[in-house]
């Protein structure tokens, strides 16, 4: 049973360490879509 224990724990961080380097090497696109908001003057203080 201990075995199987240890097993599972190095799967686990094997997993997590994977996900990692994938998220570290994964390269995202940039948005290229541009966003405009209209943001009314009652927000702003004076």
């Amino acid at each position: 049973m201990k075995s199987l224990s240890v097993a599972l724990l190095v799967l686990v961080v094997a997993a997590i360490v994977a996900g990692g380097v994938f998220l570290m090497t994964w390269e995202i696109p940039a948005p290229t879509r541009t966003v405009e908001k209209v943001i009314p003057n009652d927000r702003f203080d004076r």
